[in-house]
């Protein structure tokens, strides 16, 4: 299928082009061979030729990032005008395509049903039927109580340690727990010292774990607390080096929930990165911070739909322990909702 066609004359792909050519943008669905015009072959050679493969791959690179761009993009033609609104609202907000098809979808076979246009209310409440649906099977809600460990891992940045005071906090004052911190970061000393902050506040004790028998150490020193947080050390996860270690210095044979901390001003190619150093991890759920930094939280349910994992938290602020979230689907779908009524 022929997508477009150009007369250009500045150089083209992997310099084929010279002079006044015709640039044409096609797509196809199953493989194919697509034969080479023979009025360029020459010059093709020569291009490719003058290139080192740094240069061809960076080339090569910025084209797949240009279709996938193509892909990504959602078309609303099909669609009436009185839907294109939320659908674009939905599309600002970093959703899925997939996802924004579902709802325009099932809106639109409803008004061709009914014979009649939808209001904005009417629109938002299938949405939120569409959405709530495609969510039902996933775990939400915060830690359950019944395990003594709880393991909060993520990359630098997030804010894992502030997020474990917030729970912490909740645990002992809204609970009544007896809870304790372990931290593993000790590749910063401005970590260890929050943490010891959170916990002089919380008069709750803190051990620190430089190694594996460490670990041992602290956890028999607090065998007699009801809840024992993990702050795991913030590194740069994309570098296995960095997961291997964490395996090897926390035992998650233990009666344990683990929750990966994913800060949603980051992005979402970035966020996948990180998941998938952790799939060999048995995290139960997500946490995602900075809810409150970011307009476009679309991704959150992208990866919770990608990847079959629940949310079990978000914050929306740096307060402790007032500005963290119970996740719950209501409450995220309110929230992925809520400027569309003004779109």
């Amino acid at each position: 299928m022929i997508l477009s066609s150009n007369v250009i004359t500045s150089k083209g792909f992997l310099g084929f082009f010279q002079k006044k050519s015709v640039e044409v943008v096609a797509g196809f669905d199953e493989p194919a061979i697509i034969p080479e015009p023979a009025f360029i072959s020459k010059q093709a050679s020569l291009s490719v030729e003058s290139k080192n493969d740094e240069e061809i791959k960076n080339e090569m690179n910025e084209m797949k990032r240009l279709l996938q761009e193509m892909r990504q993009s959602v078309s609303f033609s099909n669609f009436p005008d009185e839907l294109k609104p939320l659908l674009t609202y939905l599309e600002n907000q970093g959703l899925s395509k997939e996802l924004i098809l579902q709802v325009g979808n099932e809106i639109f076979g409803q008004m061709k049903e009914n014979k009649k246009d939808f209001s904005k209310e009417e629109q938002l409440q299938i949405a939120m039927t569409v959405l709530s649906k495609e969510f039902s099977e996933l775990p939400f809600g915060g830690i359950t109580f019944s395990r003594k460990f709880i393991n909060v891992l993520g990359p630098t940045g997030v804010g894992k340690t502030t997020t474990i005071a917030k729970i912490a906090a909740r645990a002992l004052l809204e609970h009544k727990k007896k809870i304790g911190f372990i931290t593993t970061d000790t590749y910063r000393i401005a970590a260890i010292e929050q943490l010891r902050t959170y916990a002089n506040l919380l008069q709750a004790p803190v051990e620190i774990a430089y190694n594996s028998n460490d670990f041992e150490d602290a956890i028999m020193k607090m065998k007699d607390l009801d809840l024992i947080f993990i702050d795991t050390a913030g590194r740069n996860y994309k570098e296995m080096k960095f997961v291997d270690d964490l395996k090897r210095l926390i035992d998650f044979s233990l009666d344990m929930e683990s929750f990966l901390v994913l800060s949603v001003t980051s992005k979402e190619e970035d966020m996948k990165t990180i998941i998938n150093r952790f799939t060999s991890f048995p995290v139960e759920k997500f946490i995602f911070t900075k809810v409150d930094e970011t307009g476009s939280i679309g991704p959150m349910f992208n990866l919770m739909r990608q990847y079959k994992i629940g949310t079990a938290y978000y914050t929306d602020g740096q307060e402790v322990p007032e500005d963290i979230v119970e996740a719950d689907v209501d409450k995220m779908l309110k929230l992925l909702l809520a400027g569309a009524k003004h779109a």
